[in-house]
């Protein structure tokens, strides 16, 4: 039979009565918000069916492989173009055009190929050195179109028709598309070696112009050189890595079950650790600044030498350290201030964390729970990722008419590519083309595309929150299990953290999914603003963008602040089993009542797990640094050689602060759900044998509580003296 709570499920106004069979959350409860629950499964079922319709509809290749002129892609295995993975421009110049930024295709004719072309040439040489060697053509005609070899054509027929390209330019393959092969030498920019060449119409260009076509190819393939080096690092250094990220989770775990032993002499530890180490940078970043200052070129601003690859570089400014030093110096200040004035306040939530480094180690499984909330999202990430990709290849190709000229009317205008040479067009818009546009179609479900992406985004971030929200109810029913257990561990029942996984799911689905729901609205409508913020970049309208940047602000704090509600009102649904309104109107409340706690306490206790991450993540990144850097001598010999150290420093400093986020974030819904229940006990009980408290000795001890023992338990305890 289920045992009764000690606090009623409506407690507010209700009188009180001590239940000493009390076990934890209340058994008896019925499903909540079970309107919201029938929509959310009915909206899980359409998702699936949008999924099944996206799948039928769409085509991965679409998005996979480049499509030319034609519509057709360029490498897919079994058609004429398996061998030909690459999209080649036959003008690349024409890409400068400024319709390519409003119709997003380069006014052009665009084939497939097998390879970039290597050389300078124009069709009017090769014309005039065919005559005398045949090869001229061979190698010309792979940039022709498909079928065309008659090299004896008037040149002006060729370029009228689109037969071959003008010229062809030394290219290299990026993103499965020839760009030229741009290469800075002393401070010059050349395409092999050379900085002008002939554009097939009699005129002699500067390389200037490809660069001004290939808008931004230049540093996209200096950052791919990177990510190959990058790449190179982590293939040799992840086997350190994943070390690393080790020793990070055994530190974690550690980190979280010793204060149930030492918390204050650890945290104290964290704290003046923490302290110490800012103040060693300090020292550092102005030995260092000092260093610097009278040596020559060290007092160039970073602004002057812009992005570098080699981040070496910046050490080499003294307006790189002390940059370092004051903002090391501020977070000094601020963590002094901080002990200061609320070290009393310190005391309690040192407590609290004592109190949950005890129920971690009662209910050991929460700290595995996190694997499962992970692979949920991983599925909810999955199933949008593919969705979304289905959706946006979805449909037939569609060309339009492309032009150079500004004034033809009939540019944007949808051709057939089949028809298109014989049409009207050509003739009142000289050099237009009928290219491949984008994927679409005339049904209604081609119409309708990019609302379903919106429905896929929302429905995406409903799952990904409700799955967030079900962790953090799951975590807080069993950590109060644990709190309201008079004896602990004694009191505590079976499975806690299986129990309360059954009650969230079998009866506040519906709780759980309308929360998520407000959340996920509020969320999509800041995606939705950061989306015209950045279409809106360019625009000269200041009262716009003063007005958007409002809107997002109040978004981002509403935001945080359902955040936070939202998790103390499952904490409420955990513990009493009441619908979603009810519990957060009763969290609000309470927390109101208890403001000056909720302000100060809650707050100390995130700063304090927030430096716990910091000294795990900032202690194994120094390990790390050491090992990399070939600064251990005992194991100098296993270092991996490297392109840059701090890929895998970064990566480990990275990895490690998120393992230790992922503990604490159990760690940090642990303590809130102590809080709150430490507020209702302080509220709802007196220490008296009919009300005793149920948190423990040593936050009785810091608030001067007491609990009075009944005349039975005083007769035990004197016969265990005597």
């Amino acid at each position: 039979m289920a045992r009764k709570s000690a606090i009623p499920p409506s407690y507010y106004g209700q009188p009180h009565k001590f239940d000493p069979t009390f076990r934890g959350p209340i058994h008896h409860r019925g499903c909540t918000d079970v309107l919201c629950c029938v929509i959310f499964v009915i909206v899980i079922l359409g998702y699936i069916v949008l999924g099944t319709v996206a799948w039928m509809h769409g085509d991965p290749r679409k998005v996979v492989y480049p499509t030319d002129s034609y519509g057709q892609f360029c490498g897919q295995q079994g058609t004429p173009n398996a061998n030909k993975a690459i999209l080649f421009y036959f003008n690349i110049l024409q890409c400068a055009n400024p319709t390519v930024l409003i119709n997003l295709q380069c006014p052009t004719t665009q084939l497939c190929v097998s390879k970039c072309p290597d050389r300078f040439a124009t069709y009017i040489d090769m014309q005039y050195n065919y005559r005398r060697n045949k090869s001229y053509w061979e190698y010309y005609k792979q940039f022709c179109k498909p079928g065309f070899n008659n090299p004896d054509k008037p040149v002006s027929h060729v370029l009228r028709d689109e037969d071959c390209p003008s010229m062809i330019v030394p290219s290299r393959p990026f993103l499965q598309r020839c760009f030229p092969d741009f290469i800075t030498r002393n401070g010059t920019l050349t395409v092999a070696n050379q900085t002008s060449f002939k554009d097939g119409h009699g005129k002699i260009r500067s390389v200037v112009d490809l660069r001004d076509a290939a808008n931004g190819i230049t540093s996209l393939l200096d950052a791919k050189e990177v990510g190959i080096k990058i790449f190179e690092d982590y293939a040799s250094s992840w086997f350190w890595i994943l070390i690393g990220l080790v020793i990070s989770m055994l530190v974690s775990l550690i980190f979280i079950l010793l204060p149930r032993f030492t918390a204050g002499v650890l945290f104290w530890m964290v704290i003046f650790g923490v302290i110490a180490a800012v103040g060693y940078g300090i020292w550092h970043c102005y030995w260092e600044y000092s260093s610097l200052k009278g040596k020559p070129d060290s007092d160039i601003t970073i602004p002057d030498i812009g992005f570098q690859t080699d981040f070496r570089v910046y050490l080499q400014l003294s307006q790189t350290w002390l940059i370092f030093m004051i903002s090391l110096a501020v977070i000094e200040a601020i963590i002094i201030l901080v002990l200061i004035f609320l070290r009393n306040r310190v005391r309690i939530a040192i407590a609290l964390l004592k109190e949950g480094s005890k129920a971690i180690g009662c209910i050991m499984s929460t700290l595995f729970y996190p694997i499962i909330t992970f692979l949920l999202l991983a599925i909810c990430i999955a199933y949008w990722a593919v969705t979304a990709v289905f959706l946006a290849s979805s449909g037939d190709a569609v060309y339009k008419v492309m032009s150079t000229l500004p004034n033809c009317k009939y540019t944007n205008l949808t051709c057939d590519p089949e028809t298109f040479s014989q049409s009207n067009v050509t003739k009142l818009c000289p050099g237009s083309q009928c290219t491949f546009a984008f994927y679409g179609g005339e049904s209604l479900y081609h119409r309708y595309i990019f609302v379903l992406q919106l429905c896929n985004l929302l429905v995406f971030l409903w799952l990904v929150n409700f799955t967030i929200a079900l962790g953090q109810c799951t975590l807080a029913g069993a950590f109060a299990s644990y709190y309201w257990a008079l004896r602990k561990p004694a009191d505590i029942p079976p499975c806690p953290l299986a129990s309360s996984f059954g009650r969230a799911l079998r009866y506040h689905t519906g709780s759980l999914a309308f929360g998520a729901l407000i959340l996920s609205i509020v969320q999509f409508i800041r995606i939705i603003l950061e989306y015209l913020d950045h279409k809106l970049k360019g625009a000269h309208n200041a009262f716009t963008r003063f007005l958007l940047c409002c809107l997002k602000c109040c978004f981002w704090c509403l935001e945080h602040f359902i955040k936070f509600m939202n998790r103390n009102a499952y904490i409420m649904i955990s513990i009493y089993g009441k619908n979603f309104c009810g519990s957060a109107r009763d969290a609000f409340f309470l927390l109101m009542r208890n403001v000056m706690r909720v302000a100060v306490l809650d707050k100390v206790t995130d700063f304090l797990l927030f430096l716990g991450k910091l000294l795990i993540s900032g202690s194994v990144g120094v390990l790390a640094f050491f090992f990399f850097t070939r600064q251990i001598p005992v194991i100098q010999q296993e270092v991996p050689s490297l392109n840059y150290y701090w890929v895998p420093l970064l990566t480990v400093i990275f990895g490690s602060y998120m393992i230790a986020h992922g503990f604490f974030n159990v760690y940090a819904m642990c303590v809130d759900t102590l809080f709150l229940c430490f507020l209702l006990d302080l509220e709802k009980n007196d220490g008296s044998v009919s009300r005793p408290y149920y948190m423990g000795s040593s936050l009785r001890a810091i608030l001067n509580k007491k609990n009075h023992k009944r005349p039975e338990e005083k007769k035990i305890g004197r016969q265990q003296k005597k």
